[in-house]
């Protein structure tokens, strides 16, 4: 793997050590490393271990900076041919993020503290994973900027235990004075008044002791820095402290150490350098923020005490430094926990995994918002990439109405919905895609509000027919190929990511319920037991009245069918048809069921599954009995079948092809395509699909 990791600078630091430590274990382990910093003492070592440093300004907060900077960065990653950009820090992840974009490269970030909640710290919630260093940090990105739990990823930090060796314990031979020491920024989280407030109490007790400050101020903090050098001045400390500033060999500093202290006042991410004091064997006193606690059990591998207390803090020490079993108890089993938990060696291999899970690992939104039976149609591409895509997670949105057909789908792994297309309906299912961080769209729906979901859900590969509103589109096809069946017109926008083409055949996922509810709806209209039921579809969509068949036929085909071979009818439909078949029963000597209105969905493709044929026009009932197998009767007119019909084993197909067809015309003065389709025809269709010829 090419992997790029973009970090502000690589100064002495947490997030600057581990950045080189990982780019050593990665160049080891024959992966390419890239880092891209604004510089610092840290990239003699790095580029000494096999890494690649680019030096550029990441770290400026400049808007018209980091838009100068995105070419330099997608011109680095397409040079590298990286696999993976990973940001360790919020200015870099913002270039990281939309150079990833642009290049189409997954991104991945690392979060190493307690961001403020506002916009500018959102961005480190917009990986693919967002690694947390601590269970504290990964809570903090849950709670307060609700990346999604299956997007997280807890990776303790790593100590390199080869250059962090074992050195024993010290604490029991007699040294020339004892050595304290701090190291890390100079900044007032880190706390650095507090220990020397606690150093007079100490000094007192052991007046040669030494404490060792290692660690610079960055250029915002040199104020702090002369605020901590002129209290050792004012206190008469210079004897007892020296300031060592930014060092690069952390390891020979710890040597010297006879205990650790890490005063921090706000809330750690994680706390390296107190692994890397008990790499080496170094007793710690640290306050119990953040994920420190994750780290050091009190009384057992370390001691813990309040922020801001100086007096706990002196008392802690004196403690360590008086009591050598103490001192070796804590030590030792610090170590232990390192070696088990805080290796290098388990961050790296726990980071590739991240790294592998990425790239194995496809996330893909398929977008069908309507209708009815074109949601029935959409199910042969769910199943063509899943097969493509097996380890996938494949998400579904839909509209509220037809999220029954989907729910049991076994090829899809989310389902999303929409209550309208208002835009306060679509933005809160917007904010929900965005974070499920979505690789590719596949859009089967196609008009502007399903192109705009999935660019505003920021897909970078975005495929689907380009029409008015294509541009939101970026693997786009123009639609210029006529007369193809829907799913064939479905399968040239899956064609691009590789996917067979699909099985035509249409499935659906009937419950208990469903079919419960079909069995007590027909029993209470006096279905006799073995009964055939015979289905008539006798309206479809309220716009498309030109594919209506004549009510007369209707109420002629069902006394047929109730004289002839003994068969039960029952019209289905909407709760709008309803009025409309009442007056097609009204004309009837036969009594049929009039089951508008009285079905869900799926109740209805149960319903469906019961009859011995179904009769109906370009409808989506049409498509609910080719899913559940039931032979059925098409009755076509302006529309063509070569596009619309579903593939099924049983069916007959009725269509004049006038010269007028298809029109695809809502109005028609005439409707001659399908008044010329007669009842006779239709009856003799039905008795050729029964399985006894009656």
């Amino acid at each position: 793997m090419n992997i790029l990791q973009l970090v502000p600078r690589l100064e002495t630091g947490g997030v600057e050590r581990g950045t080189v430590d990982l780019s050593a274990e990665l160049v080891r382990q024959k992966h390419s490393s890239i880092v891209i910093s604004g510089g610092g003492a840290l990239v003699r070592q790095l580029e000494a271990q096999g890494g690649v440093h680019f030096k550029l300004p990441v770290f400026k907060k400049s808007v018209y900076t980091a838009l100068t900077l995105l070419p330099k960065v997608c011109e680095i990653i397409r040079k590298e041919k990286i696999d993976i950009v990973h940001a360790r820090s919020r200015v870099p992840a913002w270039i990281g993020f939309f150079a990833a974009r642009r290049c189409n490269v997954p991104f991945v970030t690392t979060c190493h503290g307690y961001y403020s909640v506002h916009f500018f710290s959102r961005v480190m919630g917009w990986g693919k994973r967002v690694i947390v260093i601590s269970d504290k940090i990964g809570r903090h990105m849950l709670d307060s900027f609700k990346v999604p739990a299956d997007r997280v990823r807890l990776v303790y930090r790593g100590v390199d235990l080869q250059d962090f060796t074992f050195r024993g314990f010290y604490v029991r031979k007699p040294r020339p004075r004892p050595v304290i020491g701090i190291v890390g920024r100079i900044t007032p989280i880190k706390g650095h008044i507090h220990l020397l407030r606690a150093l007079p109490e100490l000094v007192k007790k052991f007046p040669d002791l030494l404490l060792l400050v290692a660690g610079g101020a960055p250029v915002d903090r040199r104020h702090h820095l002369e605020e901590l050098e002129a209290y050792v001045a004012n206190n008469g400390l210079r004897n007892n402290v020296r300031f060592l500033g930014n060092i690069v060999d952390v390891p020979e500093v710890m040597k010297k150490l006879d205990v650790l202290i890490m005063p921090s006042t706000g809330e750690e991410g994680f706390g390296r350098v107190i692994c890397e004091a008990g790499a080496v064997g170094v007793p710690v006193v640290a306050t119990a923020v953040g994920g420190v606690t994750e780290i050091i059990e009190t009384e057992k591998s370390g001691l813990l005490i309040e922020a801001g207390d100086s007096k706990s803090l002196a008392d802690a020490v004196c403690r360590l430094l008086d009591s050598p079993e103490l001192s070796e108890k804590c030590a030792a089993n610090l170590r232990k926990r390192v070696e088990q938990d805080f290796s290098l060696d388990r961050m790296t291999q726990k980071t590739l995994n991240v790294y592998n899970e990425i790239i194995r690992e496809k996330r893909i939104l398929v977008i069908k918002l309507a209708a009815f039976g074109d949601v029935v149609l959409a199910i042969p591409s769910l199943r063509a990439l899943r097969r493509k895509f097996p380890g996938a997670q494949i998400d579904v949105l839909t509209m509220k109405p037809y999220r029954e057909l989907l729910q049991k789908c076994p090829y899809i792994n989310n389902l999303f919905h929409l209550k309208s297309k208002k835009f306060r309906h679509v933005l809160p299912v917007l904010r929900k895609l965005r974070n499920r961080g979505y690789d590719i769209s596949v859009d089967l729906q196609n008009n502007r509000i399903s192109h705009f979901i999935a660019f505003a859900a920021g897909i970078p590969e975005r495929l689907g027919y380009i029409k008015k509103w294509g541009f939101f589109l970026n693997k786009g096809i123009f639609d210029n190929v006529t007369g193809l069946a829907p799913v064939d017109h479905q399968y040239r926008v899956l064609k691009p990511l590789g996917a067979e083409k699909p099985d035509a055949r249409p499935e659906l996922w009937l419950s208990r319920h469903h079919r419960e509810y079909a069995e007590e709806l027909i029993t209470r209209n006096w279905v006799g037991k073995g009964q055939l039921l015979i289905g008539l579809q006798a309206r479809g969509s309220g716009r498309w009245r030109t594919k209506a068949w004549p009510d007369e036929n209707y109420a002629r085909l069902a006394d047929a069918l109730a004289k002839q071979v003994n068969a039960r009818v029952v019209f289905t439909g909407t709760r709008a048809d309803w009025p409309a078949v009442e007056e097609i029963a009204a004309k009837t000597s036969c009594r049929p069921i009039n089951a508008c209105g009285l079905t869900s969905p799926m109740q209805l493709a149960a319903l469906i599954e019961k009859c011995g044929v179904f009769v109906t026009t370009d409808s989506a009932p049409l498509h609910l009995a080719a899913a559940v197998k039931t032979p059925f009767v098409a009755l076509f007119g302006p529309t063509d079948p070569k596009r619309h019909l579903p593939s099924a084993e049983k069916f007959a197909l009725i269509w004049k092809g006038l010269p007028c067809s298809p029109c695809y015309s809502t109005r028609c003065y005439h409707r001659s395509c399908m008044k010329e389709i007669t009842v006779d025809e239709v009856y003799a269709a039905i008795m050729n699909l029964l399985p006894i010829k009656t």
